[in-house]
């Protein structure tokens, strides 16, 4: 937790712009989020786009729709995004390996073109706009958020709440239960384990940390477009994990940073730069396959054993 509160701290300060180290925090929040369900509870979700678009929607409508604030708004995305996770969870728990991966896809594209048809409350194909955030109030407290260095740290406060209160959870019983999970089902199941109930309860966590990840996106973009709900989005939080090491804390981040990155440099030689994010992933997989941050922390272990 101090490493991942230490990098993410300087991060605007050794990025090549501070958009994209709000790109990399809040896309590393969304991989995290996968990554919990995923990388500690071995549940593979194509799923995920539908609570990362859930918290966006539902704090970008509370904004445009209803004149929440912003602080409120953050809190309906994320409730929004929990409900929806319960909902599919409840559903999807019932399955096991490829078939559970093929229903989260499903619903996840059930919600997309849910959202796509209510044109009155999503903005349908256009997105939804009117959300722009220039100041947030903290009490006697009014921060400039079209600052680019005060927007990062705001955003950073929150992502590194949720962060601190995952810590928590997998360090408790329930983290150990999970990873039982994720080694060996049957034998969870036989040594008393609730293994639909902690499947359930980690689908509903990872769902809101995915809505929260939504939700600081809506405010970041003043825009939620219709494609954050699209199966291409849960592509991204599944790419980003695995390149950057599932089942480590600070791998989504390295995943998103990678991602990210390639994006950043490669676009603006070439219109096809996700030919080189598919080599660089194909080589990862292949000769780092616990990632690039779980490899470096094996090769370290290694090396003090």
């Amino acid at each position: 937790m101090p490493i991942v509160a230490a990098v993410l701290a300087l991060l605007p300060w050794v990025a090549p712009s501070q958009a994209l180290s709000v790109n990399i925090l809040l896309y590393g929040l969304f991989a995290t989020g996968f990554n919990l369900l995923f990388g500690y509870t071995g549940l593979l979700s194509f799923g995920h786009a539908a609570f990362f678009g859930a918290g966006a929607y539902g704090a970008g409508i509370a904004l445009a729709h209803y004149g929440v604030g912003w602080f409120g708004a953050i809190f309906i995305g994320v409730g929004v995004a929990g409900m929806l996770a319960l909902l599919i969870g409840a559903v999807s728990i019932r399955s096991r390996g490829i078939y559970f991966s093929m229903v989260t896809l499903a619903l996840a594209q059930l919600v997309y073109y849910a959202a796509f048809q209510a044109t009155d409350w999503t903005g349908g194909e256009n997105g939804l706009r009117g959300l722009t955030v220039s100041v947030l109030s903290l009490g006697p407290i009014s921060l400039n958020f079209l600052d680019p260095t005060t927007k990062y740290y705001v955003l950073f406060a929150f992502v590194m709440f949720a962060l601190w209160l995952l810590s928590r959870m997998l360090n408790a019983p329930f983290g150990a239960a999970m990873e039982a999970v994720r080694e060996n089902e049957s034998r969870a199941r036989a040594c008393g384990f609730d293994v639909r109930l902690i499947k359930l309860i980690a689908f509903v966590v990872s769902g809101l940390v995915c809505g929260l990840a939504g939700s600081l996106n809506a405010l970041h973009l003043s825009i939620v477009p219709i494609d954050t709900l699209y199966y291409q989005t849960s592509g991204l939080a599944v790419m980003m994990a695995l390149l950057g090491g599932a089942g480590t804390f600070l791998g989504p981040f390295i995943g998103a940073a990678i991602f990210l990155l390639i994006e950043d440099i490669f676009s603006l030689w070439t219109p096809h730069w996700q030919l080189f994010v598919g080599i660089i992933f194909m080589l990862a997989v292949l000769f780092m396959p616990r990632g690039v941050w779980g490899t470096l922390a094996g090769w370290y272990r290694e090396r003090r054993a």
